[in-house]
């Protein structure tokens, strides 16, 4: 590995970072980017969780001290969440690229769908739905979010954003910081399935891990200074360079090829 390598998947890394942590689908360019390198997919896949869990770390950590978890709800949504991550880790190790794809297709017009349909909805908390106990349908829902959180990763913060909002009741903003919080709690046991299998490049994915720390801290700051408008626009144009990714209008892995 040069210096050029270096400093391309560190940049990347902060990229990935501020996408993830304001939204989701900022898997889209790391794993082009180990692709670009030649990892197999499921190594590509499982080098990335070390990101993933990295970048979630520094979130949470930011999140925390601007107060933005008031009670144990958050971490009740997250038993579920990674109850589905360990069994969709396990079964992923040896997913294809045509699968993420796919994946990635379904995760972007799901979200244009949330997006546009009565957007007020993004906008406001739910503080009925926020006084009462969790029901069993709302639990489902994480474990399958979970669950594919587990075995792609790519665009599951689109699925927390819509779970959380739509399901659970949260604004934008503290959606945002809950989403961060489930995703760190399921990181750790999906990449430990990964380790387990052998399928992470440690060198890579720490460097990886150096950028996507720094995007993620610098997202979680904005999130909050700047609000739900702020988040659902980042929102926007995240899904807008994943479509134009998957239609093959942008090919992230030919852009960082020209840097390598």
């Amino acid at each position: 590995m040069n210096a050029t390598e270096i400093i391309v998947i560190v940049v990347a890394g902060i990229f990935v970072g501020f996408i993830n942590t304001l939204s989701g689908g900022g898997s889209v360019i790391s794993l082009s980017l180990m692709l670009l390198l030649g990892l197999p997919a499921g190594i590509a896949n499982g080098t990335n969780r070390v990101s993933i869990f990295f970048q979630t770390l520094s979130s949470v950590g930011s999140f925390t001290r601007q107060k933005m978890f008031n009670n144990m709800r958050p971490v009740w949504l997250s038993i579920p969440a990674t109850a589905g991550a360990i069994l969709g880790a396990w079964l992923a190790v040896d997913v294809s690229t045509r699968v993420i794809e796919v994946a990635m297709a379904i995760a972007m017009v799901c979200m244009l769908f949330f997006l546009f349909y009565k957007p007020s909805e993004w906008l406001r908390e739910k503080p009925s739905m926020l006084s009462e106990p969790l029901k069993w349908w709302q639990l489902a829902i994480f474990f399958i979010v979970g669950f594919y959180g587990g075995f792609i990763q790519v665009g599951v913060g689109y699925f927390l954003l819509m779970a959380l909002v739509l399901g659970v009741g949260y604004d934008l903003v503290r959606a945002n910081a809950v989403k961060n919080l489930i995703v760190f709690f399921y990181a750790i046991f999906a990449l430990l399935v990964f380790i387990i299998d052998g399928k992470v490049n440690y060198l890579y994915g720490f460097i990886l891990s150096g950028g996507s720390m720094i995007g993620a801290l610098i997202a979680s700051y904005l999130a909050v200074k700047k609000g739900a408008v702020f988040i659902r626009a980042v929102i926007l144009l995240s899904v807008v360079l994943t479509l134009l990714q998957i239609t093959g209008l942008i090919n992230f892995a030919a852009l960082l090829k020209h840097f390598l």
